[in-house]
């Protein structure tokens, strides 16, 4: 039996802009117009706040698996958030910023309508420092923007670490340290901005160079998972910076990992995100706009995205 219909809103970077092989949010919403569901893209900067409650400026979309032609808009119309829709989806990519946290908080006055992720989780839990609640899964970390600590710190590790900011993305920003390296005070400078910023450091895991495997939790509960191999010479596994996917599957570290943030996240309200893990150490927990469904259905001949929307489904019957 089909599924009712269901308004659902993406608030989104442009659509213009998305890689339609390697996007997460286009295949969420192919997914949910497949199953019947009505689509509407939502700029963040047309987000606002009017006397019947949060507002928007949406356009109804269709959307096609062509490139050059993948989306088709209708006209814009200033709605209701509450009134307009069932489902809100807030896929921004960071940074965090003040316009990010902005959206955010307008997306929070929401009554009616079920925003994915809840936008009062997504503000409290920075996907660098949520991770930290569960320091007895990661490798050892701190988080510092004075030299001496993070000096200090790397000797402790022998003299290698990681170092990088709690409001990047991709892998912008990430170095890889090393005492004997010329260099090593000017990075350090520069990531903390001379001091005034923190930033996260973290022993260096050699079995990054086997992969950096992202988990796909929905609703606290595994979907998935692809392993991110760096290219030669990189430290960063990131895709989009060169790392190649690789097919895996959840070990027995992954299962006690997600054992244990799974419940978290659920209870939260953080229905869609994405771990990561290296050599069986949790790294970082991200709760924005997490990705790589695309390229867990390429390598295991599965179509992930329709479980998702299946389960947001479930979640409005």
């Amino acid at each position: 039996m089909a599924a009712p219909s269901l308004r659902m809103a993406f608030v989104m970077d442009p659509l213009a802009s998305i890689d339609i092989d390697g996007d997460t949010t286009f295949v969420l919403m192919l997914a949910a117009q497949e199953r019947g569901h009505r689509l509407w893209f939502v700029d963040p900067a047309d987000l606002g706040v009017a006397t019947g409650g949060a507002v928007a400026v949406a356009q109804p979309v269709t959307l096609q698996r062509e490139h050059g032609h993948h989306y088709e808009l209708g006209p814009p119309e200033t709605l209701v958030l509450d009134e307009a829709f069932d489902v809100i989806w807030q896929r921004t990519d960071p940074p965090v910023d003040a316009e990010f946290i902005t959206a955010t908080q307008i997306l929070g006055l929401c009554q009616q309508a079920l925003v994915l992720n809840r936008p009062a989780s997504v503000l409290s839990e920075n996907e660098k420092l949520f991770a930290l609640n569960f320091r007895h899964l990661m490798a050892e970390t701190i988080v510092s923007r004075d030299r001496g600590v993070l000096l200090a710190f790397m000797d402790s590790l022998g003299g290698e670490m990681i170092v990088k900011p709690l409001d990047g993305k991709g892998g912008e920003g990430i170095f890889h340290l090393r005492r004997d390296d010329r260099n090593l005070i000017s990075i350090l400078e520069q990531s903390t901005r001379f001091g005034e910023r923190r930033i996260m450091a973290q022993r260096y895991l050699p079995d990054v160079r086997t992969g950096d495997k992202r988990i796909l939790l929905v609703d606290g509960q595994p979907l998935g998972a692809v392993l991110r191999v760096p290219d030669h010479g990189e430290v960063r596994a990131n895709l989009h910076v060169g790392g190649q996917a690789a097919k895996t599957a959840l070990d027995e570290n992954d299962r006690k990992i997600v054992a244990e943030v799974g419940p978290w996240l659920k209870e939260r309200d953080l229905f869609f995100v994405g771990i990561d893990v290296i050599g069986g150490k949790l790294t970082e927990i991200n709760v924005t706009s997490p990705t790589g469904i695309q390229e867990m259905n390429a390598l295991d001949g599965a179509r992930y995205e329709l479980r998702v929307i299946e389960r947001v489904e479930e979640r409005l019957a």
